[in-house]
């Protein structure tokens, strides 16, 4: 049986603070399921924002999207979870990243580490948390237990394999961007290659579980539940004319044919009803269930929510 839909938005602009709680309860009306906020420098700080986000709104959980960790150490950061979790009345998804602007780094002072280092600090944060969360000594507590709901975002195998043991919640872009790029425009993979990604992970859950059965002599509870796939969806147009679209999007993505782009669940082209169809598709070919979309998308994506509600 299919995951039902979820529906996230990611909210990344601050004004007021006015204005920031009509933009929460605009979202909640608009059937948002999670709102979301990123990790990046110029962005509101992610967990001040959810607090704020929570004393407005009563229905969405509320996520990082995602952490940037280089910007973080284990205790600082499992101090901060268990306080917005706590604040937000235990509504917190606590998303987390590898990071991948060099050029935020360098603004904050912070070390640029390799692929490798970020990923082992990605790790070893992961495991602390889990550690820390669960200790009953650890002041203040979440108010979820042992800990929020953890997603991780990313396509890379090393990645991918931590997120197999650990997420609930695996995060998939179907996107590739440069290290020393500014955050913006991303190269998308093919759709081939995205699927191969989320049957990577699918290999790596089933090792996950074989490990944890076997460490637990078949103790029954052993195996975790299967992660819930998200996907960050870069446009949302409402055009008549899908294929026209596509074309003048192939600029963007010069390795990719027409189809690729008609196919690819980074693009929603079409009327609402076209556009919950490709959801449709896209869940059974890969599996995701959870879509955030951009803030500048939310109004376009709002009828979509309606006609994909409760299917």
């Amino acid at each position: 049986m299919a995951r039902p839909f979820r529906f996230g938005v990611n909210l990344f602009t601050l004004a007021s603070a006015p204005a920031w709680r009509e933009k929460c309860r605009r979202a909640e009306g608009l059937g948002y399921d999670v709102l979301l906020v990123p990790d990046h420098l110029g962005n509101p700080d992610p967990f001040a924002a959810l607090v704020a986000a929570a004393e407005t709104t009563e229905r969405p959980r509320l996520g990082t999207f995602v952490l940037n960790l280089g910007f973080w150490n284990p205790a600082l950061l499992a101090r901060s979870v268990a306080t917005c979790d706590t604040l937000t009345g235990g509504r917190l998804e606590l998303g987390l990243g590898a990071g991948y602007v060099k050029a935020e780094h360098d603004s904050a002072g912070l070390p640029f580490g390799s692929p490798r280092e970020r990923v082992d600090h990605l790790e070893h944060t992961v495991r602390e948390l889990e550690r820390l969360l669960a200790d009953p000594e650890q002041q203040p507590r979440p108010a979820q237990s042992p800990r929020p709901p953890l997603l991780l975002g990313g396509n890379g195998s090393r990645l991918l394999r931590v997120a197999a043991r650990h997420a609930e919640i695996a995060a998939f872009t179907g996107a590739v961007q440069a290290p020393d790029d500014a955050p913006g425009p991303v190269k998308l993979i093919s759709p081939a290659a995205l699927e191969e990604r989320v049957a990577a992970f699918r290999r790596f859950a089933g090792e996950a579980d074989a490990e944890a059965k076997a460490d637990a002599d078949g103790a029954a509870g052993a195996t975790r539940e299967p992660a819930e796939l998200n996907y960050l969806i870069q446009m949302v147009d409402a055009t008549d004319d899908r294929r026209a679209k596509a074309r003048e999007l192939q600029p963007y993505a010069p390795d990719l044919t027409e189809d690729q782009l008609l196919e690819h669940p980074a693009l929603l082209l079409g009327a609402p009803q076209d556009m919950a169809d490709q959801l449709r598709a896209q869940r059974e070919r890969f599996g995701f269930s959870y879509f955030t979309v951009l803030e500048h998308h939310m109004e376009a994506f709002a009828p979509v929510i309606e006609e994909l509600r409760d299917r």
